[in-house]
């Protein structure tokens, strides 16, 4: 995680007041947490820290795409996401955080890393079904939705009339509900 501490914010020396803190994330930055479902990620990261005395507030924006491959033809397209994200961070004896919108650090720190909650908040902001654009407006052109097309069966080549076994003719006799 050492390439994670360019996400540490030390907030002791700064005034109170409103702070603004940019990061642009790539794929390294999802390495880091061994996470690979994003082919590429380009996503700016703007985070507004408001100091005040007896607690800190963070705002949290993102914006960009990931790439990702489609659920539909597994081609890969760039999916646009953006998301918002409000976190208070309180002082107290020990480090906490259990709440969603919460964090208690101890009293004697000096800095917190945003880290976890950038990749949080990228992650959910993917929609859990990702269909690429041109399969919505019907323009995909892909090698698997050809190969779909030539191999799709034609019902009207395909049904054939059959003759009976007439061994099985017989046995039709036997039903007589019918």
């Amino acid at each position: 995680m050492k390439d994670l501490k360019k996400f540490n914010i030390p907030f002791v020396g700064l005034k109170e007041g409103s702070h603004l803190f940019e990061y642009q994330i790539d794929k390294t930055f999802f390495e880091a947490f061994q996470f690979d479902e994003f082919d590429n990620a380009n996503v700016k990261v703007n985070i507004t820290l408001v100091k005040k005395s007896t607690l800190l507030e963070l705002a949290f924006n993102i914006n960009g795409t990931v790439t990702v491959p489609c659920d539909i033809t597994n081609e890969l397209f760039d999916l646009p996401i953006n998301g918002k994200l409000d976190l208070v961070v309180k002082f107290g004896p020990e480090f906490n955080d259990e709440h969603d919108e919460i964090l208690i650090l101890p009293h004697e720190a000096y800095q917190v890393n945003v880290a976890q909650y950038i990749y949080e908040l990228i992650v959910l902001s993917v929609p859990s079904k990702r269909i690429h654009p041109n399969v919505i407006d019907g323009t995909m052109q892909s090698d698997a939705l050809k190969k779909l097309e030539e191999l799709k069966i034609n019902e009207e080549k395909t049904v054939e009339k059959t003759a009976t076994d007439p061994r099985w003719d017989k046995l039709k006799d036997l039903l007589t509900d019918k």
